[in-house]
């Protein structure tokens, strides 16, 4: 039987996938990731819950799908090379205080494969770049962008989802000055 969908038009299930990301955006923006639920981004998108189900395999699945997540960050080339980590720190300190987006994409990351490959691309994506501005040598680059990837995250970890209490209680600026000389030698030192 010949297929009656003229050439290079959409297909349906990319048509539905559209609809469920563009629902789900909209849902995990107004109610956030725990109160947004399966059977409300599919109403929105008016498919059946398992439809979304299939195409995403759980919330985390679909959510990590739908999120994009610009982590804005600074141009380290106008900063003194020495002040590059804390202006790293600080920047990402602020990111997790003020984009709750980034925080559930972090908690889906720890425990969705599909969260932590969302995860994983954003941070090569958009710290690589940066890492490639102001490492020493070109080589080490993807190693060192995901060294200071070990001291942001972990302190996001630590302290908005793990919720240590002594790293949820230490100052800012102390936070800032313990990560900061780490994250800056992963990213301008010399190689060990």
């Amino acid at each position: 039987m010949p297929d009656s969908k003229p050439p290079g038009s959409p297909r349906r299930s990319d048509a539905t996938r559209t609809a469920i990301l563009d629902a789900a955006r909209e849902r995990f923006a107004a109610d956030g990731y725990e109160r947004a639920t399966i059977r409300a981004i599919a109403r929105d998108a008016s498919i059946d819950p398992s439809m979304v189900m299939r195409y995403y395999g759980s919330k985390e699945g679909l959510f990590a799908a739908a999120v994009a997540v610009d982590l804005k960050l600074p141009d380290l080339t106008a900063l003194p090379r020495e002040e590059i980590g804390r202006a790293l720190v600080t920047h990402f300190l602020d990111m997790w205080e003020e984009n709750e987006v980034l925080t559930a994409l972090l908690r889906v990351g720890v425990t969705n494969e599909a969260g932590a490959e969302r995860m994983q691309g954003i941070f090569r994506d958009q710290l690589l770049p940066v890492a490639r501005t102001v490492c020493p040598d070109p080589e080490q680059v993807p190693a060192r962008a995901a060294l200071c990837s070990t001291q942001l995250l972990g302190l996001a970890l630590t302290r908005y989802v793990l919720r240590f209490p002594p790293v949820v209680t230490l100052p800012r600026e102390e936070a800032v000055a313990w990560l900061a000389p780490t994250v800056q030698r992963y990213l301008t030192a010399p190689h060990p």
